[in-house]
């Protein structure tokens, strides 16, 4: 029998009324038939898809038809897979939810995915290509056609081109989201202009991995795992975090045990079996300590080292002496690292011997089954923080658990590299504005340095792209930035692409809207588990209108505004650029049916599907051809279970020509290595110049750092002694001097109010993720500051309470921020997330209003700087009610704009630790104030630049070693000086 609520007088009154709804279970008798609960939407319903508007319960039931469109989210860089419900009546799309057919995600998102739908209906984005009106940054702009604006930009890039000044055409990125459009583009310009992120996110991690391996990546089997190191917030935060945490629950839920080691109890170390809170900037000490127990319990895979390792090289070179066999070789691992102990462990990094121990062992026991990740956080985070991967993959090593079933792989065995039309042929241009001879081992482009090489005079930009890119917000020193990009002396022309208005956009010259995620076309592949898939990011507003049999030629038909995707926009900017073909850069944009008529993206990504293997029989099977298999169903998986490579045997037709060295065992075609002979059978190894894993790195020799040929330990910048490279140290951590602080005007000296502490700056919210979560309501409302993370026991010394006001100063300035009172933060360290402290200006136009703050920004001269936030988020009219519902007032601290820039002297990684000074805030401070002085902040730069060891060393040719993979490689004839 239905069950009907008791409901008092005045209840039933109201009811009556219709003061409240009936919510009786038979108030509605007509309801229709409702089929068994799902938690997704078959595919077969995917072009027709009944669904009951939870809008209008209870007073009635109302069925909605929905097309789903499969794309892929933009808002990290995991990749998932979403479904876009486009509501057959309006034709707008009502919400996003997971794809269960991709093969990352399984159907299951974090809030970042459906909060997809706040960002294509954000009240602020911009819906037409806008020009600066007055001068650069003040905040004057006019809408203008697109015709217009390629008209410009290609003038220009065409002229920069003919008068050879390729150097001074750039493109700077910061989340790629795709694979290979942009490649094709600058090879055709024949520039060397592509910039990225990546030297503040984790080319510190990459450097390490690479000197094993020479793949920059790890791909953990975390599913299939018994032990999982985690050095910082992997599960909730961290790379691929939501394909990866789906796969830690399931080896936790399967037995695995985890360790985390992180100065900060994040939502994965709560969930450990072992939190390890080390001294920052020591995480590589501790790995040392595990190797340590591991080698001298004997706890290895002696054959995997013996086959996999070149250790007869490192015997010959540096124990000539001694026995040359590979029980010799670990007999000297054992002294070489005798030093780390756990005693010595506990000491240096703060965590108990018994802890070090255990977890060791664990390690050891599993075997081929421990897996681990490392990203950002500590190899991010130090001078020298590349030995921390280095030496985390020093464990696999030793344990045989590289390549493994439920142990870690290189990224690029599980990432499916496309096969696309016509591709252009390198570049031979080299840029050193991005690659300079100071950074030779760096493993990307020196990115945040540009405004330092800009004001040094190294040269200039004529035109400069940034894409999905807001440096003045996301960069250390973010007001140097603003100082070069209002210089038209130093960037003739700057180019912003981008969804919406962001801090650097403000001072661009054209902003141009590129579609969001669900607007936009690229091919996605990522490393989340041990398989190979590709996703299809699509449009799904055109491809609604396609599957409904309408003609849709271009995007813009089918976006808001006329909000544009950069596939099509890159075309027709080339073909403006070149509309005759005489520069030789339209052919790669031309029909493969009609030269007379360009590119489309049909006819491109028919050609990548066409080529993905096995991809052209599974369409077939379904009456398809690959394009509208993936249209349909939005990714496709390659390969499944991929482990053991490097042992795959070279086919007859792969070792056409080779030769193979007696002595090496390499086997070289025109004298590149392609494989290695082992036991008689060539098989292909590594990327490495030996095909092994180098344990000794001759590289670091030939380059002139010869005191890190082995996984070693480097003291932090934080803890800095005497020598600043020195590779190991006995000295406790906390017992050493910090770096001298700026004193800026208005800055008192240090006090006994006053204390010195690490601040840890690194980490992120699992809501937010850069520029893009700022125009997502939903995301902001979960997550609006980013306080100050201090211990009980520091924050004692001032009675701070929760709330309290604090002045934190770095070298070169201070912010002031609200303190979060925490026993989940080691003593002696301060933390504060990333992703807040979105600003803007009066003068500037309406921007991601649901999140940033309105401020004041004033030069006070001689390089100092202040911004004054006058008010945080608050209500605002329009088209959304809830605009005018926003409750939060506080939108976070902009602390990047007080850091200096830290480029470490070998990886190129910028150092985000640094020690600052702690204090309560004074009277006159104000939640959100900001002070920096960039005259210091370019003494800083120096400082750090004559840590370098610039190319050329001594009979070196070579700006660059040729085995070191490149973003956009060049030819082998630019490496050469």
């Amino acid at each position: 029998m239905p069950y009907k609520p008791k409901r008092g007088l005045i209840e039933r009154a109201a009811v009556k009324l219709g003061v409240v709804p009936n919510t009786d279970v038979d108030a509605n008798p007509s309801l229709p038939d409702v089929a068994a609960l799902s938690p997704y939407a078959s595919p077969a319903q995917w072009d027709n898809f009944a669904e009951f508007d939870a809008a209008t319960w209870p007073r009635r039931a109302t069925e909605r038809r929905y097309r789903l469109v499969p794309t892929v989210c933009f808002n990290c860089e995991s990749g998932c897979g979403l479904l876009a419900y486009v509501d057959k009546e309006t034709n707008t799309i009502r919400k996003f939810e997971g794809n269960p057919l991709h093969p990352g995600s399984r159907g299951r998102n974090c809030a970042k995915g459906p909060a997809t739908i706040n960002q294509v209906n954000d009240p602020d984005r911009i819906l037409a290509p806008m020009k600066r009106v007055g001068p650069r940054g003040d905040g004057g702009w006019q809408e203008v056609s697109w015709e217009e604006a390629l008209a410009d930009i290609a003038g220009r890039i065409r002229t920069a081109l003919a008068e050879n000044r390729h150097d001074e055409v750039v493109y700077h990125v910061g989340r790629p989201g795709s694979e290979g459009f942009i490649d094709r583009v600058l090879r055709a310009w024949g520039v060397d202009g592509y910039n990225s992120h990546t030297n503040i996110c984790s080319s510190g991690a990459r450097f390490g991995y690479n000197l094993w391996s020479g793949y920059d990546r790890p791909s953990p089997d975390y599913a299939n795992a018994r032990f999982v190191l985690a050095l910082n917030a992997h599960l909730e935060s961290g790379h691929y975090f939501n394909p990866h945490a789906q796969r830690i629950s399931e080896g936790l839920a399967r037995g695995a045990k985890m360790a985390v080691v992180d100065p900060r109890l994040s939502n994965t170390a709560s969930m450990a079996h072992y939190w390890m809170p080390t001294r920052p900037g020591t995480e590589a000490a501790l790995l040392l300590a595990f190797a340590c127990v591991i080698l001298n319990e004997e706890l290895i895979d002696r054959a995997f080292i013996e086959r996999w390792t070149n250790w007869r090289e490192y015997m010959a070179i540096c124990h000539a002496d001694q026995a040359q066999t590979v029980d010799g070789f670990l007999a000297t691992l054992k002294e070489e690292y005798a030093e780390f102990t756990p005693e010595y462990a506990a000491a240096e990094c703060g965590v108990s011997v018994e802890q070090v121990r255990e977890v060791a062992r664990l390690i050891g026991e599993a075997g081929s089954r421990f897996c681990s990740h490392t990203w950002r956080g500590a190899a991010a985070a130090h001078l020298g923080g590349w030995q921390v991967s280095r030496c985390l993959f020093f464990l696999h090593v030793l344990t045989g658990s590289v390549g493994t079933e439920g142990g870690t792989s290189p990224s690029a065995w599980h990432k499916y590299k496309a096969d696309l039309i016509n591709p252009p042929p390198p570049t031979n241009q080299w840029n050193e504005m991005h690659w300079p001879r100071e950074y030779p081992l760096a493993y990307h482009e020196m990115s945040f340095l540009l405004p330092h090489f800009l004001k040094e005079g190294r040269g200039k930009l004529d035109v400069y792209f940034t894409r999905v890119f807001n440096p003045v917000w996301t960069y250390p020193d973010g007001f140097s930035w603003i100082e070069v990009l209002r210089d038209e002396s130093k960037i003739g022309l700057h180019v912003a692409l981008t969804p919406t208005w962001n801090e650097t956009a403000f001072y661009a010259d054209y902003v141009l809207p590129m579609g969001l995620g669900p607007e936009r076309h690229d091919l996605t592949t990522y490393e989340t588990h041990s398989a190979t898939w590709i996703a299809f990011r699509q449009p799904v507003l055109r491809e609604a209108r396609r599957a409904d049999g309408q003609a849709v030629t271009d995007t813009r038909d089918a976006n808001p505004g006329s909000v544009w995707e950069e596939d099509e926009f890159w075309i027709a900017l080339c073909w403006a650029i070149d509309p005759d073909g005489s520069l030789g850069i339209r052919k790669y944009f031309e029909s493969p049916t009609d030269s007379d008529k360009p590119l489309t993206v049909e006819e491109y990504y028919s050609y990548a599907f066409d080529h993905v293997p096995g991809l052209r029989e599974a369409a077939h099977a379904e009456q398809l051809d690959p394009l509208a298999y993936m249209r349909k169903y939005g990714t496709f998986q390659i390969k499944d279970a991929t482990y053991q490579c490097h042992e795959r045997v070279l086919s007859a037709d792969e070792l056409h020509g080779a030769t193979i060295d007696p002595d090496t065992h390499l086997a070289t075609i025109n004298g590149q290595p392609v494989g290695i002979e082992i036991d008689g059978t060539v098989i292909e190894g590594f990327r490495t110049p030996s095909r092994l894993l180098e344990f000794y790195s001759p590289t670091m020799i030939e380059w002139g750092w010869p005191e890190h040929t082995i996984p070693g330990y480097i003291v932090s910048h934080i803890n800095e002694r005497t020598s600043t490279n020195e590779p190991r140290t006995s000295v406790r951590a906390d017992s050493v001097h910090p770096t001298a602080l700026n004193h800026l005007e208005g800055n008192p000296p240090s006090d006994q109010h006053d204390r010195t502490f690490c601040l840890l700056p690194t980490f992120r919210l699992p809501t937010l993720i850069h520029t893009r979560s700022g125009s997502a309501k939903w995301l902001n409302e979960i997550s609006q500051q980013n306080p100050i993370w201090i211990h009980t026991s520091d924050a004692a010394q001032w009675n701070l309470r929760t709330g309290d006001l604090v002045r934190i100063t770095t070298d070169i300035g201070y912010f002031v921020d609200r303190a979060w009172v925490t026993e989940s933060i080691r003593p002696g360290v301060v933390a504060c997330s990333h992703h807040l402290g979105r600003w803007r200006r009066d003068s500037d136009p309406p921007s991601s209003r649901w999140s940033s703050s309105v401020v004041s920004v004033e030069e006070l001269g001689d390089g100092k700087w202040k911004m004054t936030t006058r008010r945080g988020p608050e209500p605002f009219d329009s088209d959304d009610p809830d605009s005018r519902r926003i409750w939060w007032r506080d939108g976070g601290v902009p602390q990047n704009l007080t850091f200096p820039v830290h480029p470490d002297p070998i990886s190129g990684m910028h150092c985000w630790h640094q020690r600052v000074r702690v204090a309560p805030a004074s009277k006159d401070d104000r939640s959100g104030d900001v002070v920096v002085d960039t005259t210091r902040s370019m003494a800083i730069y120096r400082e750090w630049l004559n840590r370098t060891r610039p190319t050329p060393q001594t009979g070196q040719s070579l700006r660059r070693p040729l085995w070191f993979a490149r973003p956009l490689r060049p030819t082998d004839a630019a490496y050469r000086l």
